[in-house]
């Protein structure tokens, strides 16, 4: 009934071990799935975070491996662990990206092939029943001879048909197939990404311990300056109070700083007198950016600059959404001011910029440092929360609020 060399059953049982066949491991972890837009934009940001973070631990180590005092060395190795640390979230989060837009581009495929097996199928049973009946009974069934030529010549237009689709269908499924294994990929990329980050954040934490230890002697100072701050923070009506009081207290301390020592009595009292007051009047003239700035914490930004908030008023700052417990650095070198909890805002830090800059960093679960603390930029500050975690970072010069993302660097 058919050409020479072309076996119906073979042609069947192909088509249906290609229709059938779907592609294994795609259960193997539970992984939060995005929108494919969502996700691209995810891996975009991920790759060029963990770039950044990568490129910034291995400045810190340099810097700490050449730094001669040990203090020094160990603010360093701590923001380069940081580093590492949001580089491993970065990975952990383009592996995500990656899985989802795999996952996304699967169920595509298989919506395609759906729509081709119920008329493949019906084929593929048909030609089974023809290549199963004998000859001899197709020759003795009711009909002409010439009924049977013309089965034959259909089947014979069928075949390379059914010969292309097949092919089209091999090169679906091999897509399916490569989908898989980028997916599988993904999958190994996000483990060993989770495997590096924990052991990143164990070794921070032994850092942290022997920094503890070590400087457990000079925490009196730092703990009643930070028992001061405390109180000023229940006094204050609201977090902007709070950040002006603050302020106020760092002018103060710069401008005593910068009186001069014990002098000899001078011939003119009051022309020296009117130079001293010259001296405590004049503000300390704000620097035109703060150094090294970065945002402390990686994720997406879900409000920014001067957007309005639920209460009607203009944010002061850019809020972002980061991993579940993502670590948080210090934006830019300086002394931290305030450290501990504030009501509605969790656990926050206010750190002092030298020049007349100011960041607040609210959202905080836990936070690592203390009032005192001399921070460098990148300096490990915290961590973010568990659930559904959000970090404000404010940027202030001389008090007024400014956009954070003008002086990234």
């Amino acid at each position: 009934m058919i050409s020479p060399g072309i076996r119906l059953p073979a042609i069947a049982a192909t088509c249906a071990a290609l229709l059938f066949a779907v592609p294994h491991g795609w259960a193997q972890r539970e992984v939060t799935l995005l929108e494919p837009d969502e996700a691209q934009a995810q891996l975009t940001r991920a790759t060029r975070e963990s770039q950044r973070a990568e490129a910034r631990a291995a400045r810190l180590a340099r810097e700490a491996a050449a730094a001669t005092e040990a203090a020094e060395r160990t603010a360093r190795e701590a923001a380069s662990i940081a580093a590492q640390i949001q580089a491993a979230e970065a990975d952990i989060a383009a592996a995500q990206a990656r899985y989802a837009l795999a996952s996304a581009e699967r169920a595509a495929l298989s919506a395609r092939l759906a729509e081709r097996q119920q008329p493949l199928v019906r084929l593929t049973a048909a030609l089974q029943t023809t290549a199963r009946r004998p000859l001899a009974l197709s020759a003795l069934q009711p009909g002409s001879l010439k009924d049977l030529v013309h089965v034959r010549a259909v089947l014979d237009s069928a075949v390379p048909r059914i010969r292309r689709q097949t092919a089209a269908l091999r090169s679906e499924l091999e897509r399916g197939r490569r989908i898989e294994r980028r997916a599988a990929e993904a999958i190994a990329n996000l483990r060993a990404g989770e495997d590096k980050l924990q052991a990143r954040r164990s070794e921070l934490a032994a850092m942290e311990t022997r920094q503890r230890i070590a400087s457990r002697d000079a925490r009196a100072v730092a703990a009643r300056e930070s028992e001061r701050a405390l109180a000023l923070a229940e006094e204050a009506r609201d977090l902007d109070g709070l950040v002006d009081t603050l302020g106020e207290a760092a002018r103060l301390r710069r401008e005593l700083a910068a009186l001069p020592g014990p002098i000899l009595r001078p011939a003119n009292i009051a022309a020296e007198v009117a130079d001293d007051a010259a001296t405590v009047s004049a503000p300390a003239p704000s620097s035109t950016r703060p150094p090294g700035y970065q945002l402390p914490v990686q994720g997406r930004i879900i409000s920014g600059f001067g957007e309005r908030r639920d209460s009607g008023l203009r944010s002061t700052g850019v809020t972002l959404a980061p991993a579940p417990g993502a670590q948080v650095i210090a934006p830019s070198s300086g002394r931290v001011a305030f450290a501990g909890p504030y009501r509605g805002f969790g656990q926050i830090a206010i750190i002092e910029h030298p020049g007349g800059w100011t960041s607040l960093v609210t959202g905080l679960s836990r936070n690592d440092v203390a009032v005192g603390d001399t921070l460098i930029a990148g300096a490990p500050l915290g961590v973010a929360g568990r659930d559904e975690p959000v970090v404000t970072v404010e940027l202030r010069r001389d008090g007024e609020p400014v956009n954070p993302l003008d002086f990234l660097r």
